[in-house]
């Protein structure tokens, strides 16, 4: 792991911590090819990122490239990225969060 990352992770509080830690395993176990990195102040990967905030965690997705039904499946209006909102570790669906980053991994181009 990424030392920034890791320690990024390690300071959040409970339980954007446990989020954050259950999310980017779900994400490394999905696409074991990704890169880590610590960009714009939270961990990255390619096309995703996760930001521990004061209530939650967002779970950002690019989005160029997607269709207007793959778009529903994210909160935000960003033209780039989107992204769900976490409040607790239990509202984290492991099946269905493989589904997304795998379909954006597949089908969004990176912004960059």
């Amino acid at each position: 792991m990424d030392k920034k990352v890791k320690d990024y992770i390690s300071s959040q509080p409970s339980p954007q911590k446990e989020i954050c830690s259950k999310v980017r395993k779900i994400l490394l176990a999905t696409l074991p090819e990704i890169e880590e990195e610590f960009k714009n102040g939270v961990p990255w990967y390619g096309k995703f990122y996760i930001a521990g905030l004061k209530n939650s965690v967002n779970v950002g997705f690019s989005i160029t490239g997607l269709d207007k039904e793959e778009l529903n499946h994210f909160d935000g209006a960003g033209k780039y990225m989107r992204h769900i909102k976490i409040h607790t570790v239990d509202d984290i669906d492991k099946e269905k969060m493989k589904q997304l980053f795998h379909m954006v991994w597949v089908k969004a181009s990176c912004y960059e």
